[in-house]
């Protein structure tokens, strides 16, 4: 008897196993359909794709036993997808049938007028400002979303309004981000992903006695216009590159153009041959650095070591696993998430690899040069909109098929290609030009960005607008914008390019590579209008914090997060 947690099979379920225990709640896992007897209690996280966690359900025998152990009337907390397979079915997989314990549908937000996946930190919305059953949640705080299908706030409708509990506004859309009524309790958030306010909500709802939990009664049908603004925050990353230094030991390092090798020898004078691998310290203990300092989300990039074998990374791994131990936000984790064998011949799909590291611990999983070929192998099968076809193979089309396309970020490495101002070739539309009072050497000059794999050291016949157009066609969720020629500079974000790359998809995107100061975040926000900002040497370093940055967005009026 007791608190249980259902996993279906995909996603990261781990982080709020550890967020679980760090509160010091004990639990056990559903293991098979006699466990819902069990339960006294039951948690249903999750993230993925509609059809993949009721597909899930059905093959493991838990389907009806869930329907009715809700239907018992003993309390249930579902998260993400644990709140929408309550409703009776989704856009994102329409011959998919839910739960149908609440009477609606699961839509999809428009990208009009704003980037999908709905992705990162907003607030909520009390219906009934008035009530004491908050669940811990506090309109003041900000709650990290990572979706793209929401239950609109339907207000005429009362038997579906009567499950509302708090809105949350993206864009001029309104959505439902918990519901709650008897023993139902659900978010669409990620509460082991928000921070100490996240955890609030969780602790909140352990500590109520078990018939509270069951008695909640239905909010009042408020009505719910959409407000000027959202309360959706800008990001602020910080980013660690892991490899192997010269002892074999896994290290954050950092580059200079991509080179994260010393190059000084005796005197400052620059060496000829490359030195010591640059070590700025333990993944794990920067992880967890960055974290109390308020970064909104972490990214761990292996860029070397074992990521052509990644399943057999076991160091890689276990950093992964002890950091979603420490850090109670969003956790990126690339290097190696392509089909693989090993070198005893075992083959692994990126599937599988990628499987292993939600397992471990990680939310998203970025793709670089495999995106690269998987664009350029579309391409060669004609499509009506210029951007060709996928096969279905990809690793950005199977991952995204099974997690969603949230999952997936494609991180970008490309570089500026010089051509004379009349140029006639094939990327004459995006080319770039030079600003009379911009930079010297830029003046009279115009430019395109050549897409690069395996960390730069190779071109391709493949332009950056083509990439990402390709990529956000493929499934991929974000992405994740450097820029070769801007990388360890310090001279602020490449803002050509990163304004190029917003304009062209309608998926979010972070801005990576130059950031020298607290104002270069500032301007990257204001002049191209980017969900997220990324930094690394700078952070490692100390020459500028995480706290610093955010009190000069704030001073800026751009939305962060604070609480």
């Amino acid at each position: 008897m007791g608190l249980y947690l259902l996993d279906y099979g995909a996603g990261n379920v781990q982080s709020l196993a550890n967020t679980l225990k760090k509160l010091g709640h004990d639990f056990q896992w559903i293991s098979s359909p006699a466990d819902f007897h069990k339960a006294t209690s039951l948690i249903f996280p999750g993230v993925g794709a509609f059809g993949c966690a009721i597909d899930g359900l059905i093959s493991r025998g838990l389907y009806e036993p869930l329907r009715e152990y809700i239907a018992s009337g003993k309390p249930y907390f579902g998260i993400c997808i644990g709140m929408q397979v309550l409703f009776r079915s989704s856009l994102e997989s329409p011959s998919t049938k839910g739960l149908g314990i609440i009477p609606s549908d699961i839509g999809v937000f428009s990208n009009v007028d704003k980037s999908v996946p709905h992705m990162g930190w907003n607030s909520v919305d009390f219906l009934d400002p008035e009530e004491r059953a908050h669940e811990g949640l506090d309109p003041a705080s900000s709650y990290y979303f990572v979706h793209s299908f929401r239950a609109a706030y339907d207000w005429e409708h009362a038997e579906v309004a009567q499950w509302a509990h708090t809105t949350t506004q993206y864009g001029q859309e309104v959505f439902l981000a918990t519901v709650r009524k008897g023993n139902v309790f659900a978010c669409q958030f990620h509460p082991e992903k928000s921070g100490q306010a996240g955890l609030r909500v969780l602790d909140a709802w352990l500590k109520q006695s078990e018939a509270e939990r069951a008695t909640s009664l239905p909010t009042p049908r408020v009505p719910r216009q959409p407000k000027p603004k959202d309360g959706f925050k800008k990001r602020i990353i910080a980013c660690m590159d892991v490899r192997s230094n010269d002892d074999g030991d896994l290290v954050v390092t950092k580059g200079d153009q991509y080179d994260v090798r010393e190059r000084t020898g005796r005197d400052g004078v620059q060496a000829q041959a490359a030195g010591a691998v640059r070590n700025l310290g333990k993944p794990v203990a920067l992880a967890a650095r960055y974290y109390e300092e308020g970064a909104d989300e972490l990214c761990l990039m292996n860029i070397t070591s074992f990521r052509h074998s990644p399943l057999l990374d076991q160091p890689m791994l276990a950093v992964v696993r002890a950091a979603a131990e420490t850090v109670y936000v969003p956790l990126t984790i690339g290097g190696g998430i392509k089909d693989t064998v090993d070198p005893d011949g075992t083959p692994h799909t990126a599937l599988e690899v990628a499987g292993a590291y939600f397992r471990a611990g990680a939310d998203k999983v970025s793709i670089a040069t495999e995106a690269v070929f998987a664009v350029e192998k579309m391409r060669e099968r004609p499509s009506a909109d210029g951007l060709g076809e996928g096969d279905g193979t990809s690793a950005i089309e199977t991952i995204a098929r099974v997690y969603g396309r949230q999952a997936v970020v494609v991180s970008v490495d490309p570089r500026r290609v010089y051509v004379d101002a009349d140029y006639d070739g094939p990327y004459k539309d995006e080319l770039v030009f030079g600003k009379p009072d911009g930079p010297e050497k830029e003046r009279g000059k115009a430019w395109w960005y050549q897409c690069t794999v395996r960390g730069g050291r190779e071109n391709r016949p493949l332009s950056v607008v083509q990439l990402v157009k390709g990529v956000e066609k493929l499934g991929a969720g974000e992405i994740l914008l450097n820029s070769i020629d801007r990388d360890g500079t310090g001279l602020g974000y490449d803002l050509d390019l990163v304004a190029l790359v917003r304009r062209s998809v309608r998926i979010p995107v972070v801005a990576s590579s130059g950031a020298g100061r607290a104002e270069h975040f500032v301007e990257v926000f204001q002049k191209t209008n980017v969900e997220a900002a990324l930094a690394a040497g700078i952070f490692h370093r100390r020459e500028v914090g995480i706290d610093e940055v955010k009190e000069a967005l704030a001073a800026a009026n751009i939305n962060v997060r604070t609480a």
